[in-house]
């Protein structure tokens, strides 16, 4: 599937600027949307007239395990109301069905200036329902089947979402974590993951904040993943890690630790295709590209990443490739020495701290 990669000027551009940002209190339950615990009323694709998707939605039967904030980089206007959401709903599945190719909305959701909540692409709202869904999307690139997508209408650059716009943000997330078994720290902005400015500095800025009120809500630490910039003439465990998740992304690629012209090159060449900003150093929007979750049952590279440097920091394993108990064990081990949940899952945060 073709995924979005828009610079907050390219979306800008394409609705017109003529769309706002606002204020507003939260919707009260009715019969036109529906409202969860902690979450606010979201209004559904027939609600705001939208078309059909041009061929039907990809529904997995997998949960997502990150959550990703958007600005549409559209005019902060001051029409809050739902009329004016809903306008906003159609311009942007007109855009994205139109003008970039996709077959429907490319989010899952869009939070207007007045603070309402509408389902983007098709069946978001059901398969959030289910718990045990995810549409596939295309809101940033290389994530579209593992991450939710927020839009919030505005461009905060300069300026914050209004208060009830920020707290119908805290909401939905809120009722995403707990749908999908989600920690705050899984919650990120467009620019952890590809060359863009979105979700605008001041809206980023606030993604702390948000993680830390969401994690109020859910419980749990929201401190977000740190990650070491590598580059050329590094060495050691942690530049095996690096080779090891480039290559379990295709790079054919000696792992030696070793931060050479080779590895450089397939940093170069992952960057390209992740739409990271590239420039041959593994920083944030690499390593967030690079790792997904493993756990038990599963095998291969990245399997290999974590047993090798795990032996590095003393624990007892043969580096195969198969996440087994022995694996798991050690995993938890090291989890429970840093202060993290001991599920026994290496997430992005247990990456990042194995990296550190």
């Amino acid at each position: 599937m073709v995924s979005i990669d828009r610079p907050h000027l390219h979306r800008r551009s394409v609705l017109g600027g003529a769309l706002a940002l606002g204020t507003a209190a939260f919707l009260p339950l009715h019969s036109a949307g529906r409202a969860y615990a902690a979450g606010p009323v979201i209004h559904d694709c027939a609600e705001w007239g939208a078309r059909k998707p041009s061929s039907p939605v990809n529904v997995l039967q997998t949960v997502p395990h990150k959550i990703i904030v958007h600005h549409t980089a559209t005019a902060n206007s001051t029409d809050y109301s739902q009329a004016h959401a809903f306008s906003l709903a159609r311009s942007i599945q007109n855009h994205h069905m139109d003008v970039r190719g996709f077959i429907d909305t490319g989010q899952h959701f869009t939070i207007s200036a007045g603070a309402h909540v509408m389902e983007g692409r098709h069946s978001s709202e059901a398969a959030l329902a289910s718990g045990t869904q995810y549409v596939e999307s295309a809101h940033c690139t290389e994530q579209n089947t593992v991450a939710v997508g927020i839009e919030t209408e505005g461009t905060f650059t300069t300026q914050e979402p209004r208060p009830a716009q920020y707290t119908a943000l805290v909401q939905l997330c809120t009722h995403i974590c707990r749908q999908y078994g989600l920690r705050a720290y899984q919650i990120y902005g467009h620019r952890d993951f590809n060359n863009t400015d979105c979700p605008g500095d001041r809206l980023y800025a606030l993604l702390d904040r948000l993680r830390a009120d969401v994690a109020a809500a859910i419980g749990g630490d929201p401190t977000a993943p740190v990650w070491p910039a590598l580059r050329g003439g590094d060495t050691g465990e942690r530049v095996k890690t690096l080779q090891y998740l480039l290559v379990r992304h295709g790079t054919t690629l000696t792992v030696d630790g070793s931060f050479g012209p080779l590895t450089e090159a397939a940093v170069r060449d992952f960057q390209t295709v992740s739409r990271a900003a590239v420039d041959g150093v593994a920083g944030r929007q690499t390593w967030n590209q690079l790792v997904a979750p493993v756990r038990t049952g599963d095998s291969g590279d990245a399997v290999r990443a974590v047993q090798s440097r795990l032996v590095s920091l003393g624990h007892s394993l043969v580096v195969d490739g198969q996440f087994g108990t022995a694996t798991r064990s050690a995993v938890t081990a090291f989890q429970s020495s840093g202060g993290l949940p001991t599920d026994g899952v290496v997430d992005a945060r247990t990456w990042s701290r194995l990296v550190a």
